[in-house]
């Protein structure tokens, strides 16, 4: 029995956390999935998997071998599909990763584009706004906005944003505009779970760097939620101008104190560190780093 065959059945068992949801990926039966992750368990001589009539759950043996079976499909896959570029097309499945809201309002129109141009490439797109491990969780290509950190990633700059401190003309008109960073503490603030300098907000001003610390009154792993709570007069936020930029130009938001402004962020493309990109990635990389050469979310 084909021992990759074996093990793309365990990953899409896995993945859709049932022998039925691995069966429909796959085109096969329940009983031929049951069969081959039987088979592979035997022939390793460990139990990949602990099952019950309700769950699903990975035992030790099967986390590592999950790791080990991705990495093997991936490079696998990626030797497929760079034989099949000498013929001048990709192919094979991509994973990528995006945030929430960059991936709804400035990647979403590209996917069709990008399958219109290369039809035999299948995209699987997860957005999320939680920093995913891009091998481990088997992705070819994460898109991150942040000021990135060492990695082994290799990592492309695909465009730039910055963080913009604003808030509605209702709510200044009610609470008041401060005019320092130091006043934040006495204002509603909604924030951003996974702002990596938490409550404490970075900006350069005129006399150098400050921080100003900040009481939220909501934390949301979500920037539309922050962005809908300025809308509705409710507090002031900081937020990409990638998500803020066309709230600013109609008016509906005022951006504080520019003076003062804080981080730019670069909006990067990163993928595993292999000493073979495949096409499809390469590809996909290309194509989104000319689709977004024309935006500029930084002023």
């Amino acid at each position: 029995m084909d021992r990759f065959q074996q093990m793309r059945t365990f990953v899409a068992v896995v993945d859709a956390r049932s022998f039925v949801g691995a069966g429909e990926a796959l085109s096969m039966s329940r009983a031929a999935v049951s069969r081959h992750v039987g088979n592979l368990e035997t022939r390793l001589g460990v139990r990949l998997l602990h099952r019950t009539t309700r769950t699903l759950s990975l035992t030790d043996e099967g986390q590592v071998f999950l790791a080990r079976c991705r990495e093997l499909l991936g490079e696998l896959e990626e030797y497929e599909a760079e034989v099949t570029s000498r013929s001048g097309r990709a192919a094979g499945l991509l994973r990528a990763n995006a945030p929430v809201a960059f991936g709804l309002r400035h990647l979403a129109d590209f996917w069709g584009e990008f399958q219109a141009a290369h039809p035999r490439v299948t995209l699987d797109i997860t957005l999320s706004d939680r920093l995913v491990d891009v091998v481990e969780e088997g992705y070819d290509v994460a898109i991150r906005v942040a000021r990135l950190a060492n990695s082994t990633l290799i990592s492309r700059r695909l465009s730039t944003t910055r963080l913009v401190l604003c808030a509605s003309p209702t709510y200044l008109d009610r609470a008041g505009t401060p005019s320092h960073p130091a006043q934040l503490v006495d204002h509603a603030v909604w924030a951003y779970s996974y702002f990596a300098p938490g409550d404490d907000w970075p900006f350069e001003g005129p006399d150098g760097p400050i921080t100003a610390r900040v009481r939220p009154t909501l934390r949301t792993n979500n920037g539309e939620t922050c962005l809908a709570g300025a809308l509705q007069h409710r507090c002031i936020v900081l937020q990409p101008s990638f998500l803020v930029g066309p709230s600013l130009q109609a008016g509906d938001l005022v951006e504080l104190m520019p003076e003062y402004r804080s981080l730019e962020l670069g909006i990067h493309a990163l993928y595993p560190s292999r000493r073979h990109v495949a096409p499809k990635v390469r590809l996909l990389i290309d194509f989104l780093a000319t689709s977004l050469a024309d935006r500029n979310w930084s002023n």
